[in-house]
């Protein structure tokens, strides 16, 4: 089925997938950008909504706590790699404005390369952290030995999961939203298939929903490299340039390192609150394991807009445009903020509904709708921290974010978070913890938005 799906595939014309977002309407552009990573984002949240429904449906309520709690911990491995494909986009997506060809090649195969060696590291760090992290987290022992079961699975393929989103953001920073769309619509496909086939028809429990999500993600990842083999030559993929492009890879890490990082150890403040929500017992990881699976929906049309600025920032930065790169980012806050509050809004009102798509268990729906009218009417907060942190890595600047985030977002967040169910253990007020370090960070985003000087960037120069 596969092999049939890709020989349909046809060689790209020139320049057909990359996208100039230096020209044209600034509001149109970045929608018609950000709208195929939104669909993009959507499609990626079946694999994980998959493996809870099925879970939830023919699983047992320790197998469904299993996978409605591994995010955390994936985020805590995965995040660090997948911040540094953010920041090597945006030195990709900055040769890209220049029209600097030999640059954007470099760039491209650095990216690749780094994706690799790190595909081995995640592998390695995975098999050996994941124990101990369970064991810090207080998972129950009626969850242990199925969570342990999903994460051995997962951490074996999880280079499939690591070089699909580094060929995604190589292809999104050369404006590209559309090919990542496609392949991601015939995975998912195949994912929803196995996991019913694995989970439901062969009753393999956790172990099916893992196979299903790192084959279905590998084939994603085959299909990306193939698209980018066949591209015109100044964006085509070459393993044999994959050389150690020392000064490029210093450039791609000094821009997404910080990202990396910060993901990373915010996920550290997660798993803090993750292990205090798993203090209240299974029903309370699996009530807020499934408002978690819906927040993940409800949070696209957030992220898709905070992805899509950076490549928008850096393009146009690249060419020397920082009044139309100021603009985009106007632009792109301010849909961001007003379409996370309807979302939110939307949310509150009908969380106990949705809620019951993955629980049936009402005290598990008390825990999740508790956890969602608390955060949901402060998503406007939520959304404009994305895109202003979005905004500064476009601009070069990923340090900031990565400093504010995790101050807040991670600091406060574990200090708020042990102080308070120290003095009374009461689950209303463990959420509370996200809309104040929310506030926080927007109020840091604001300042130095306002004092950023756009016609700068920290991207070097490299030789033509």
């Amino acid at each position: 089925m596969m092999a049939k799906f890709i020989g349909k595939i046809k060689k790209p014309e020139p320049g057909a997938s990359s996208r100039d977002l230096t020209e044209g309407a600034i509001g149109r552009g970045l929608l018609a950008f950000a709208v195929p990573i939104f669909l993009g984002q959507t499609l990626q949240q079946f694999y994980n909504l998959a493996d809870a429904w099925v879970i939830g449906n023919f699983g047992s309520n320790s197998a469904f706590a299993a996978v409605s709690s591994s995010g955390s911990i994936i985020f805590l491995i995965i995040g660090f790699f997948n911040g540094v494909s953010v920041g090597g986009g945006v030195v990709i997506s900055h040769y890209f404005g220049a029209r600097d060809k030999k640059n954007v090649s470099r760039a491209i195969h650095a990216n690749v390369l780094f994706g690799l060696i790190a595909s081995a590291g995640a592998t390695i760090a995975g098999f050996l952290m994941i124990p101990y992290i369970l064991r810090w987290m207080q998972i129950p022992a009626d969850v242990m030995p199925e969570s342990m079961t999903y994460f051995r699975i997962y951490f074996a393929g999880v280079s499939t999961v690591i070089m699909f989103n580094i060929c995604m953001s190589v292809m999104r920073a050369l404006g590209d939203s559309l090919h990542p769309l496609f392949y991601l619509a015939f995975s998912s496909v195949l994912n929803v298939a196995l996991d019913l086939v694995f989970v439901a028809v062969f009753r393999w429990g956790v172990m099916g929903a893992a196979a299903a999500t790192v084959f279905s993600q590998g084939v994603s990842m085959a299909l990306c490299m193939i698209h980018m083999c066949r591209e015109e030559e100044d964006i085509r993929l070459d393993f044999r340039k994959l050389t150690f492009d020392t000064k490029m890879i210093g450039d791609v890490l000094r821009q997404g390192l910080p990202a990396g990082i910060q993901n990373s150890v915010i996920s550290i403040g997660n798993i803090v609150v993750q292990t205090n929500i798993n203090s209240f017992g299974a029903y309370a990881m699996s009530g807020v394991g499934a408002y978690q699976k819906i927040e993940g929906f409800v949070f696209l049309p957030i992220m898709s807009m905070a992805m899509a600025l950076p490549t928008f920032i850096s393009q146009n930065l690249g060419a020397t445009r920082p009044d139309r790169a100021k603009k985009g980012a106007a632009f792109g806050i301010v849909f961001g903020m007003a379409t996370a509050e309807t979302v939110g809004i939307a949310f509150y009102l009908w969380c106990p509904a949705a809620l019951k798509l993955f629980v049936d268990a009402e005290k598990a729906i008390a825990f999740g709708a508790a956890q969602a009218r608390t955060v949901s009417l402060f998503f406007f907060l939520l959304a404009f921290s994305h895109c202003a942190a979005g905004v500064l890595r476009g601009c070069g600047k990923s340090f900031i974010p990565m400093a504010a985030m995790l101050a807040f977002w991670c600091g406060v967040r574990i200090i708020y978070v042990t102080a308070v169910l120290n003095i009374r253990h009461d689950f209303r007020l463990l959420p509370w913890a996200y809309p104040l370090t929310w506030s926080c960070s927007a109020v840091v985003f604001l300042v130095f938005l306002m004092r950023s000087d756009w016609t700068r960037t920290s991207i070097r120069k490299q030789e033509k």
